[in-house]
C-alpha cells in the first residue's frame, strides 16, 4: 500500500487547508496570518491522525473545540513548507481541493520568504485566502493595514 497516496486521499475528504487573519497589536501591519493544515476524526478512529503525525514528522493531535472529534494540525510555516507541502506535491489530491492546496502552498512559501511583512504582500494574501475559502463566511479583501 502507498501510505502517501492513502493520506492524500484521506485529506481530500477530511482535511482542511486554511489561512486565518487575526487583528494583532504585536504585528507591524496590524494582522497576524496563520496558515494551517488539519484533519479531523472521531476518537475511536484516532490512529489515522497518528499516521499523519508520524508520516509528516510534525504537527499535533488535540481535541477539536468545535465538536467532539480529534484534530491533527500543522500550523508552523517552516513545518508546512518542509513536510506538508512536499507531501501533497508528491501525492496530489484528486478533487478541487488540490487547487486550494496550491493556493495554500503559495501563501506558505511566500510567508517563508517574508512577503507577508509588506502591505502589498498582506493584501495579496487576503485575496488568495478568499480563493481558498470561496464559500466561507470570512472575507479579507479590505483589510485595514497599518502603515
Amino acid at each position: 500500500m502507498d501510505l502517501g497516496a492513502y493520506l492524500s486521499g484521506y485529506a481530500d475528504g477530511e482535511g482542511c487547508f486554511c489561512v486565518t487573519f487575526n487583528r494583532s497589536r504585536r504585528h507591524a501591519l496590524g494582522w497576524d496570518i496563520r496558515p494551517s493544515f488539519s484533519v479531523s476524526q472521531n476518537r475511536e478512529r484516532a490512529q489515522i491522525l497518528e499516521l499523519f503525525r508520524q508520516s509528516f514528522g510534525c504537527g499535533t493531535v488535540r481535541p477539536d473545540r468545535s465538536d467532539r472529534t480529534l484534530k491533527f494540525e500543522v500550523r508552523s510555516v517552516p513545518e508546512l513548507v518542509r513536510s506538508v507541502i512536499p507531501h501533497f506535491r508528491q501525492h496530489p489530491m484528486l478533487s478541487a481541493k488540490q487547487r486550494d492546496f496550491e493556493i495554500f502552498a503559495e501563501i506558505c512559501e511566500m510567508m517563508s520568504r517574508g512577503k507577508h511583512l509588506t502591505a502589498a504582500g498582506l493584501k495579496k494574501f487576503a485575496g488568495l485566502a478568499d480563493e481558498i475559502n470561496r464559500n466561507g463566511k470570512k472575507k479579507y479583501p479590505r483589510l485595514e493595514i497599518k502603515v
